[in-house]
């Protein structure tokens, strides 16, 4: 698994991913920083995360579409799937790469949070730190289920223009049905739409709560995609 995980960090600086990655989404955010904050003359920070959530909906694809795409497009899925590496090793180390590329985004764009005070004015205090921890987390997990759905999408198509979009539609129709599941009368549709919806469970973070069974949410959510993944490569090793 490091010797995948390593491969694939690697790939990020050598070709132009990463870069396109972190310059896109930092700007992005810059913007978003400045209109909630510095421009509001406002020290909370809610929105600035809550827009932080939708720059990773749109960037992160652009990390998972070459994780399994770029392998079957250059003919090189299976050295893969031969590889003394087993199948689950394989997947998580494209999914551990790509999670410590948000790693490195979500760190980064706190730096725009140090200047914050002084910006805000004398009478406003800054930031809340326990706030802020909060959303960093809830930002770190939400963007793995990101990651875990963008790697299966991956895996089933080697175009990688298609992974972006079929990621990107998949994550706006999750955050969708939160907002919609209220008005459903079923309630065994409401449950299933309730789980689907990575949003639902985040807002308690936000509040500087650590909530441990949203975390076992998002843990077992992005398990379920990385099994998924899997499955279909070991589906493949046996044709």
């Amino acid at each position: 698994m490091l010797a995948i995980y390593k491969r694939e960090m690697r790939s990020y600086f050598t070709t132009s991913i990463g870069y396109i990655f972190l310059a896109s989404a930092l700007v992005i955010s810059a913007v978003i920083f400045s209109v909630s904050t510095v421009f509001s003359q406002s020290a909370d920070v809610s929105v600035y995360f809550s827009g932080l959530i939708f720059v990773l909906m749109i960037f992160l694809p652009i990390l998972t579409m070459k994780s399994f795409s770029e392998e079957k497009r250059t003919k090189t899925e299976q050295l893969l799937l031969t590889s003394p590496v087993s199948t689950t090793q394989m997947v998580l180390g494209k999914v551990f790469s790509s999670f410590t590329m948000l790693a490195i985004f979500v760190v980064l764009s706190l730096l725009f949070l140090i200047p914050l005070g002084a910006f805000v004015g004398e009478d406003t205090s800054g930031p809340n730190a326990a706030l802020v921890m909060g959303n960093v987390i809830a930002l770190l997990l939400i963007g793995m289920c990101f990651i875990a759905v963008g790697v299966f999408v991956s895996s089933l198509t080697e175009n990688q223009f298609a992974a972006i979009v079929i990621t990107i539609v998949a994550l706006l129709f999750m955050f969708a049905i939160n907002l919609f599941n209220s008005m459903i009368e079923v309630y065994a549709i409401r449950v299933i739409f309730d789980w689907l919806s990575i949003y639902a469970r985040y807002q308690v973070f936000t509040y500087g709560i650590f909530d441990i069974g949203a975390l076992i949410y998002y843990l077992s959510f992005a398990g379920v995609f990385v099994f998924l993944t899997v499955r279909v490569f070991e589906s493949r090793k046996y044709r």
